[in-house]
């Protein structure tokens, strides 16, 4: 079992609510994985770094219904924009310069994934990361409690610049504007 396994297998554990902060996240299994919290009534609520959330291989696309092609006009192959947009992901307001580097997510309340692992592919396949599943209350209530201080000034969706560069790019491409 690699590390997207392990995050995926704990996402389906879900039974109420994932709170994620994330710098990178370009692995599908997971969003696949969401989406099927999500199918189940779970509520999901998505942060990730202002600079890799609206970039061509974000699964936080595929969470906003959106999908953006590459510099070569090339969509992600694979990917699955879901029908019904999640209205929560988005990106904390930081401070110039700053940036969401955190990799956790909350469970229930109860179960905390972290460590140095972007969930993507290159942190399963190519680099040497740490992963680190955590069964405790006590301890996802201190990382709720950054995810809730990051929530309180979230920019939900895309930002202005982002959307329009993702219009642009899906004009440039002879794709049909998708919001």
């Amino acid at each position: 079992m690699d590390g997207l396994d392990l995050i995926a297998a704990a996402l389906d554990q879900a039974r109420e609510r994932i709170d994620l902060a994330l710098f990178v996240f370009s692995a599908q299994p997971l969003a696949d994985a969401l989406q099927r919290a999500s199918q189940r009534g779970v509520t999901i609520r998505l942060l990730m770094d202002p600079g890799f959330l609206a970039r061509p291989f974000s699964e936080a696309l595929d969470l906003l219904g959106l999908e953006r092609p590459d510099h070569r006009c090339v969509v992600e192959p694979g990917n699955r924009p879901w029908a019904q947009p999640l209205l929560t992901v988005g990106s904390p307001r930081l401070a110039r310069g700053d940036k969401l580097h955190h990799k956790f997510a909350v469970i229930d309340g109860e179960t905390v994934i972290t460590g140095s692992f972007n969930w993507s592919d290159s942190a399963a396949y190519a680099n040497d990361e740490t992963l680190l599943l955590i069964r405790n209350a006590r301890i996802a209530a201190q990382f709720s409690e950054e995810f809730q201080q990051l929530w309180r000034t979230a920019q939900l969706g895309l930002r202005e610049r982002d959307a329009q560069r993702l219009k642009a790019d899906r004009r440039r491409c002879g794709l049909p504007d998708t919001f």
